[in-house]
């Protein structure tokens, strides 16, 4: 479509407002309920009562749910880079590492993302989206630059999430190549679901399912903000936005993500930003200005 040329459209935007924030204040819920709920458990509870609501939503709105015949392999492989990759090792990373400075390395998925996309899809990387990624790009170095430290005493934890950031770029990019013939919310449900297998299986042998028996209000709390908010519904938006531009212009987009995750981990978990993050939002606004703003004769 013409809007995927150069820019986010404007009927987009709230889209984009909603996705960050509940992305961005999910690092700090998924914080709260890993401290209590092990890593298995915790994302199988996620995908599995995130794609059932769903689904559920989906039927009482009488949407047809669609069975993905002939298109198993295609959303099986998505649904391993997608979902599967990208929780189990996020999950498991945020146990080591500030929920701040996990998003960060988490939405350096774009440096992956946007040469990647040019590779394989072919698209331009014109003027201002190579400004906004050298923007993105500068800020997301100025946190890492901060985090150096962090990073060395939990080296396993920041490659952890630097690992589900590569598995997100790729099957980002995948997704654009080999597209789904489903709306986006069978398609999310679906993938949600196929996604949460490998993670069921693993609760399944590696967890005592009686951990949960005796969690707190907080973990609960969290559990419950991913379940109905950073699953439900943010995947379905994630995924509207993916399939709706360009590979380049979403991952620019999602660059403002974790500003907002930063932020609430100062708000709400007493982690404390300094003069490097004020500068990386600055940045990072900038970044996403290039993709909000049709170039001049840009589709509208």
């Amino acid at each position: 479509m013409s809007a995927q040329a150069d820019h986010l459209p404007a009927r987009l935007w709230w889209l984009l407002g909603a996705l960050t924030l509940a992305w961005g204040f999910n690092w700090t819920a998924m914080k709260l309920a890993l401290a209590e709920v092990p890593p298995w458990t915790f994302r199988s509870l996620c995908l599995g009562l995130g794609s059932a609501v769903l689904f559920l939503v989906l039927r009482l709105g009488g949407q047809r749910i669609p069975w993905p015949r002939g298109q198993w392999r295609r959303l099986w492989v998505l649904a391993l880079l997608n979902i599967t990759a990208w929780n189990i090792l996020v999950a498991f990373g945020l146990t080591m590492i500030a929920s701040g400075r996990a998003s960060i390395l988490g939405y350096t998925m774009p440096v992956l993302a946007v040469p990647l996309s040019v590779w394989l899809l072919g698209e331009r990387l014109t003027a201002p989206k190579a400004l906004g990624l050298a923007l993105g790009i500068a800020g997301l170095a100025l946190l890492l630059g901060e985090a150096y430290k962090a990073i060395g005493v939990a080296p396993l934890g920041s490659l952890l999430v630097l690992g589900a950031a590569a598995s997100w770029a790729l099957g980002a990019v995948l997704q654009k190549k080999y597209p789904v013939a489903m709306a986006p919310g069978p398609y999310t449900a679906w993938m949600l679901l196929l996604g949460g297998l490998p993670i069921f299986a693993g609760a399944l042998l590696l967890e005592h399912p009686g951990t949960l028996a005796h969690i707190g209000g907080r973990a609960v709390f969290g559990t419950a903000y991913n379940v109905l908010i950073a699953f439900a519904f943010a995947n379905w938006a994630w995924i509207k936005l993916a399939t709706s531009v360009s590979v380049t212009v979403f991952s620019l987009s999602i660059l403002i993500i974790p500003v907002v995750a930063v932020l609430s981990g100062m708000i709400f978990l007493g982690e404390r930003p300094g003069a490097a993050e004020v500068a990386a939002l600055a940045l990072v606004l900038a970044s996403l200005a290039t993709v909000l703003v049709p170039s001049r004769g840009g589709a509208k």
